[in-house]
Order: structure tokens, then sequence, then C-alpha cells
């Protein structure tokens, strides 16, 4: 794992995540962003927890990692088997965690991306290598296996995706 390239993508998303935010108007954060159901300020929120729920799933994959493959495999086919329940959950959270005030968000998205700086840090190769499996039917980017260091990978695919559903544009990118 080039852990420099995941720092250096995760510093890339927090200035996306920020430069949005400035752009963004009153008018742009209550449109409908590009197929979802979510305005364009709940998604942004999304787009954050994306990167928060990576900081619940390390310690899962850290335990998960030292138990038999066939616990997390259950595990994993318990949380799919919720999916409905997941979705209405995953759906609303970014509805209620769209009322924060855009500051908010940027405050905590840093916040965010320096705790993952520090853990991946931390990590030895032999704990980016300790895995589990997930629900995949949970999110296009959960595969039926991932490793730590896959989890470390995933906000940034994450945030890349719902970048584009976006009905709006930093526009200092656009000049």
């Amino acid at each position: 794992m080039d852990r420099r390239a995941v720092h250096e993508q995760w510093k890339r998303d927090r200035a996306t995540f920020h430069a949005l935010l400035a752009s963004a108007t009153a008018a742009d954060l209550r449109r409908r962003s590009r197929g979802t159901r979510w305005t364009n300020r709940q998604l942004l929120f999304h787009m954050l927890f994306g990167y928060q729920v990576v900081r619940a799933l390390l310690p899962l994959v850290r335990i998960f990692g030292r138990l038999p493959e066939g616990v997390s495999r259950a595990f994993a086919r318990a949380l799919d088997a919720a999916t409905v329940p997941f979705d209405a959950i995953n759906y609303l959270g970014s509805v209620g965690g769209g009322l924060l005030p855009p500051r908010w968000m940027g405050v905590w998205f840093d916040h965010i991306i320096a705790a993952l700086d520090r853990g991946l840090d931390r990590a030895t190769d032999a704990n980016l290598q300790c895995g589990m499996h997930y629900p995949n039917r949970w999110d296009p980017f959960f595969r039926d296996y991932m490793t730590l260091a896959d989890v470390y990978r995933y906000p940034a695919r994450h945030f890349a995706f719902h970048h584009q559903q976006l009905s709006f544009q930093d526009k200092r990118r656009a000049r």
C-alpha cells in the first residue's frame, strides 16, 4: 500500500470538500443532487460521513481480522440481510446530517482526516493485511473481503463517486 498516495488523496478530498462548501450558495445547497433523493447539502454530509464510517470500521477489521474467517462471513451475511433498514437509516441519517451548518461539516471533515492520517501512520504492514468480510449489498465499493488497507482506500472512492452527483460544482474549479 502506498500510504503517501492515500494521504495525498485524502488531502485533495479535504481541499475539494472545503472548496465545495465555500463556493456553494444557499440555493445550490437546497437544490436536488443528480441521481439521489438528497439535496446537495445532504449529499455533502453523506460524502463526509463516508469518511466517518471508516473510523467505525477500523476497530471492526482489527477485531474480526483476528477471528476465524467464518465469523466475519456470518457477520457480513447478517448485515446483508438487514439491507432494507440500513438503506433507510443511511438515507435518513444524511437527511438529518444535512441540517448541520456547512462550516461544521468542514470542521468535522478536518477532524476525520486528521484522525485517519494518524491511524494510517501508526498501522503496521501486518495490520494493513488483516481483513474481514463485508456486507457487499450495502455499498458498491464494499467487496466481499477487504483488508485494512482496502478500508483506508474506501472513503476516497465513495467521495469521488458522490462528488459527481452534486448538481453544482466548485466555481473555482470551473475557471
